[in-house]
């Protein structure tokens, strides 16, 4: 289902829906002229084509220094200014006469970015920042973001772009949408912080600190054309899973001090022989690796990521009461613009990203130590070598293909965003935000998105989408996150 601005287009039902009202609608466009005709979509972008926009949203406090009317002005503006220098989400997808998809940049194809401006002032900050109010918060807080259930596909006629600006009692919510097929997260959080900057009246009339660099060539130059869908819905009709089945999502945080001891656990029993012989999807044959009685160097340790990311994998595999010879999936989406060769400047505007696959039997992922997990995701992600990416997109290009969530693999844990993206610095000149979350696109079973933990330090976010009774036995897993620690539902 479609939905408009945060709102359902067939009427939404329930008190969440009443307590957000839309005010105006109006559109923005770039301060300046775009610099080429055309930005071209690289292989990189085009498996997300049949993804949905990417959703973002951003609570603030306001002062008294601050009223929502002059936020509002001051968050346009800068808009205007950061759509100059990241002009292709200012255009439209087009698709030529070869099936090739690129984004049209001028002329009839600026749409600028779709502003939604509107009201929720029954509703504080904390209110939603703290995770409050049951079901009803999680309701509101999809009222808050634009473009809930909209194709990355539907950009051929739709802005790239959309922002809801939301009154509350004593704040505003900064509601994104970005088309998922124009940027992956990385260039989400460097648009997110070169607007802020611009709006405080940064970058001292220059532009941003880091001014993007556009040119998808630098990626990828071979052309491949597209058969595309007649419609979102056409799409969704072939997946063989069938529709999507009802789904809960949480919040739960993880204090500096669990992350450290998480870490710690994982790495005093490294697991020598990590391979489980999956037969998971996109696997990709990989060397035996050497045993530690063969080198004299020590095994190389677990990072943050990949013992957080083996904690939880085991924690839902517990949680989905899967039989010991079932196959679960672990996908992270990883940043290739230190990976590719040569290497592609973190400037870099677009998609740059892939899913990392790896699989392991669940009886055999719970019965080892959890340093067993880890070294399975750590020998994946550093067997995703140049040749590794270079092999998928040539795979790719040979014959392309439209992607359903279901092709993630069987008992799918994946992980999307990352710890390392500084959403809290992301200051339009009212301070930090008092909590960063994302919308219900793309959150599919087993759906993970990880942020930095609004506390800071090594504080972490971990976003989870799972069916209601898994979820269940989640909650009520000390050994995930002990009920102390336990964010109330959303």
């Amino acid at each position: 289902m479609a939905v408009e601005n945060g709102a359902p287009e067939n009427g939404a039902n329930g008190s969440a829906a009443s307590t957000v009202t839309v005010t105006s609608k109006s559109t923005v466009l770039p301060a300046k002229p775009a610099a080429s005709p055309a930005c071209p979509l690289a292989t990189f972008d085009l498996p997300y084509i049949t993804f949905y926009y990417n959703q973002k949203l951003l609570l603030y406090k306001l002062d008294g220094e601050h009223s929502f009317g002059d936020a509002v002005g001051k968050l346009k503006e800068g808009l205007g200014e950061a759509l100059g220098y990241f002009y292709p989400l200012a255009g439209r997808i087009k698709q030529d006469e070869e099936g090739v998809l690129m984004v049209e940049c001028e002329g009839e194809g600026v749409l600028g970015a779709e502003v939604v401006e509107a009201a929720a002032e029954a509703v504080a900050v904390a209110d939603l920042a703290d995770g409050g109010g049951g079901g009803i918060a999680e309701e509101i807080l999809q009222q808050l973001v634009p473009y809930t259930g909209v194709m990355n596909l539907e950009g051929l006629h739709r802005p790239l772009l959309a922002v809801q600006f939301t009154k509350l009692k004593d704040g505003v919510a900064i509601g994104c949408a970005f088309n998922h097929a124009i940027l992956d997260g990385h260039s989400t959080w460097h648009f997110m912080s070169s607007w802020a900057e611009l709006s405080r009246g940064g970058g001292g009339g220059g532009g941003p600190s880091l001014v993007p660099i556009l040119d998808r060539a630098l990626a990828r130059r071979i052309r491949v054309p597209l058969s595309l869908p007649s419609s979102p819905a056409a799409h969704e009709s072939l997946d063989p899973n069938g529709p999507a089945k009802p789904l809960i999502h949480r919040l739960f945080s993880f204090p500096q001090t669990l992350v450290d001891q998480i870490k710690l656990a994982t790495n005093q029993n490294p697991n020598p022989n990590p391979n489980p012989n999956p037969e998971g999807p996109d696997s990709e044959p990989e060397p035996e690796p050497e045993r530690e009685h063969e080198t004299k160097t020590k095994p190389k340790p677990f990072s943050t990521f990949q013992s957080l990311g083996a904690h939880v994998w085991r924690a839902v595999a517990r949680a989905r009461g899967l039989a010991a010879d079932e196959l679960t999936v672990f996908a992270v989406f990883a940043d290739c613009r230190g990976r590719v060769d040569p290497p592609v400047s973190p400037a870099y505007f677009g998609n740059l990203i892939q899913a990392v696959f790896t699989a392991a039997p669940a009886g055999l992922l719970l019965a080892s130590p959890p340093g067993f997990a880890a070294a399975v995701l750590q020998r994946a992600i550093d067997a995703h070598c140049a040749a590794a990416i270079a092999a998928r997109l040539e795979g790719y290009e040979a014959a392309p293909k439209l992607f359903h969530y279901s092709d993630a693999g069987p008992n799918c844990v994946a992980v999307g965003s990352s710890p390392r993206f500084r959403v809290y610095d992301v200051d339009f000149g009212f301070g930090r935000p008092e909590r960063v979350r994302s919308g219900s696109n793309n959150k599919f079973d087993g759906m993970v998105y990880l942020y930095p933990g609004r506390d800071g330090g090594r504080s972490i976010d971990v976003e989870l989408t799972l069916p209601e009774e898994p979820m269940r036995r989640l909650e009520n897993d000390d050994q995930f996150l002990p009920t102390l620690l336990h964010d109330p539902p959303l």
